[in-house]
């Protein structure tokens, strides 16, 4: 009977306002016809026709061919990302470019799952190997050795093909006694390498170290992105290091070094613009005028013309 007694108390509790005001808070989490068709209007406005592409700074939607050969917002002046078939192309000399280790591929050394398939996938998709071209080239007629990175496989991420392949890039400029420029773009170690992707950071950098202690130049060119482990190591060793404008630059993400320090970050942290005023970036450079910045600095650096004396 007590039970009975403190059931039929429970309920007489209840009244019919709460229970409409519970109804209403439900409803409210159910999304109503005509919030339905508004989503369904705006997905519709958002549709890109093709050939065209949408400029995620200034929001308007551009034809592709529009870009030009840049890849240059024509309203904003926004700089659109460029795997590094499209960077070689704009930097170095025509038909100059000779590409090293053409077939190195991943071996997925930890055998992750999937991590085969992506790769291939990828391989497919990019017409690449993995996320780095590197070779030999001239820009203004200088001989150099570049390498290249490509955002557009796996984020540009540092696996043991990329590391391996920019190794040897160090190793033939420092026995051929020549220049080496480097352009950055990734978004870290790859993780699905573990320890043998950590440890390329250490490997590019003695390369580095040797390039260097044989009296020889070294640019390193950060484009957007360059983070993680890339920063962390030979990005930032170059003897002369430039940026793109608006390039994020940087180690650890806004979110973890906020929580870590308990201090909120100003909002240009993290850009060229900002490690060019704290001293970390020799120069910001627009994309068309790279050729020839890197031209003129390798012929301040005494790197003589092919044929010349």
């Amino acid at each position: 009977m007590k039970f009975f007694k403190s059931f039929k108390a429970g309920i007489d509790k209840i009244s019919v306002e709460n229970l409409k005001g519970k109804v209403d808070a439900i409803k409210e989490t159910v999304p109503s016809k005509e919030k339905e068709e508004k989503a369904k209007d705006k997905d519709k406005k958002e549709e890109i026709p093709e050939g065209h592409i949408k400029c995620p700074s200034c929001e308007n939607i551009i034809e592709k061919k529009a870009l030009g050969h840049y890849k240059i917002c024509p309203k904003c002046a926004k700089l659109f990302r460029m795997n590094a078939k499209e960077r070689i192309r704009t930097v170095v000399d025509k038909d100059s470019f000779e590409e090293f280790d053409v077939n190195m591929e991943s071996k997925n050394p930890l055998n992750f799952p999937d991590y085969s398939e992506k790769v291939k996938s990828l391989q497919e998709k990019t017409s690449l190997k993995d996320a780095v071209k590197t070779g030999k080239c001239t820009i203004g007629g200088r001989p150099c050795v570049i390498a290249v990175m490509d955002s557009g496989f796996m984020m540009g991420s540092l696996g043991s093909v990329v590391g391996e392949k920019i190794t040897r890039a160090f190793e033939y400029a420092t026995r051929n006694k020549m220049p080496i420029i480097v352009f950055t773009c990734s978004g870290g170690a790859r993780m699905q390498e573990g320890i043998v992707s950590l440890m390329q950071m250490a490997k590019v950098s003695a390369a580095c170290a040797k390039h260097s202690d044989a009296g020889l130049l070294y640019v390193t060119v950060l484009t957007d992105p360059t983070t993680g482990g890339v920063t962390a190591s030979y990005a930032m060793l170059g003897d002369i290091i430039l940026a793109e404008p608006k390039t994020l630059i940087g180690f650890a993400g806004r979110r973890v070094i906020e929580g870590t320090i308990k201090q909120k970050l100003p909002d240009e942290f993290q850009t060229a613009e900002f490690l060019l005023e704290h001293g970390f970036v020799d120069a910001i450079i627009e994309r068309e005028n790279l050729s020839y910045v890197l031209s003129d600095i390798l012929k301040l650096h005494n790197v003589k013309k092919v044929g010349e004396n």
